[in-house]
């Protein structure tokens, strides 16, 4: 497939970089911290397609010693302006080589496997996310649900995009962020429920929680769908 990841491009990661958690990203980490108390149990972790190192900070904010990896030079480097003490590696085509075995404690992955390609690739990358977890590590796998291409949202518009409503597992789609200057549209791969639950028994981790945040009429913000329906899914996985 023609792909081109849209966060390899330096003004879209200086547009990235300025985001924090508004509107319906908040949900996407609202959760975060209850599901990693519930699941994670010590403090050693890896921020998978960090981008501009936003999740990055995040986990560090929350107490872990944390290793921030990503395709982008573009995003790196912002990375690393903004945390000058952190780490930051780029990886290439899905090896992590430069991270040791049964070392880690959580890897979180937010948003990136929306952008990577085939089953081929994604099954690389967790099979190296496997190889890298201790054993009764924990992965958390934060994807877009298939019903964020479909509908409006506080961050989102996907209305100049009818044709997202035909794809199926493994097709192109496209939406627009509306929280950032640079509204260029964002293509993703679609990927359903079904295929990440035959991706995860194919890759050997076992699945621990599905977590689909819904939005609560007295949070701050002017909610379109997201009190009603999920534009995330939270996947918790186990060695």
């Amino acid at each position: 497939m023609d792909f081109d990841n849209v966060y390899e491009d330096q003004r879209r990661a200086e547009a990235y970089a300025k985001l924090q958690f508004p509107g319906t990203y908040y949900l996407a980490y609202r959760d975060l911290p209850k599901l990693i108390s519930e699941f994670v149990n010590s403090i050693k972790a890896v921020d998978f397609g960090c981008g501009t190192g936003r999740s990055t900070r995040y986990l560090k904010k929350l107490g872990f010693m944390t290793v921030g990896l990503d395709i982008s030079n573009d995003m790196l480097k912002l990375s690393r302006q903004t945390d000058k003490n952190g780490k930051y590696y780029l990886v290439i085509d899905g090896d992590l080589g430069q991270l040791e075995d049964n070392k880690y404690d959580l890897v979180l992955s937010a948003f990136t496997f929306d952008n990577i390609p085939s089953e081929s690739i994604k099954l690389c990358n967790l099979n190296e996310i496997k190889r890298i977890l201790k054993t009764g590590g924990v992965m958390i796998n934060l994807v877009s649900s298939p019903d964020i291409y479909l509908h409006e949202w506080t961050s989102f518009t996907t209305k100049d995009f009818p044709e997202n409503k035909n794809a199926k597992s493994g097709d192109k789609v496209k939406i627009i962020m509306t929280d950032v200057e640079d509204q260029r549209p964002v293509e993703d791969i679609l990927w359903s429920h079904k295929s990440y639950l035959d991706m995860y028994n194919k890759a050997g981790l076992k699945l621990l929680k599905t977590h689909k945040p819904l939005a609560k009429e007295s949070e701050p913000y002017n909610w379109k769908n997201e009190t009603k329906i999920a534009p995330w899914v939270v996947y918790v996985l186990s060695k």
